[in-house]
């Protein structure tokens, strides 16, 4: 199974989006949106930057 976006309402009915993989773990998750579109705008920006994001290790 591929890894998918679920896109829900929280208590407060704002909209959301969780990554799950192939399995069933949650491996990302969205901030709250007003709107439905606006969520899924946010999916979309991830699907079309996050392929060539990099990996900064910030030491504390």
């Amino acid at each position: 199974m591929a890894a998918k976006f679920e896109v829900y309402q929280d208590k407060a009915k704002k909209f959301r989006f969780r990554l799950k993989a192939g399995n069933g773990q949650v491996i990302a998750v969205g901030e709250a949106y007003e709107s439905k579109a606006s969520c899924l705008n946010g999916i979309e920006s991830i699907k079309k930057n996050a392929a060539d994001a990099s990996v900064v290790d910030v030491e504390e």
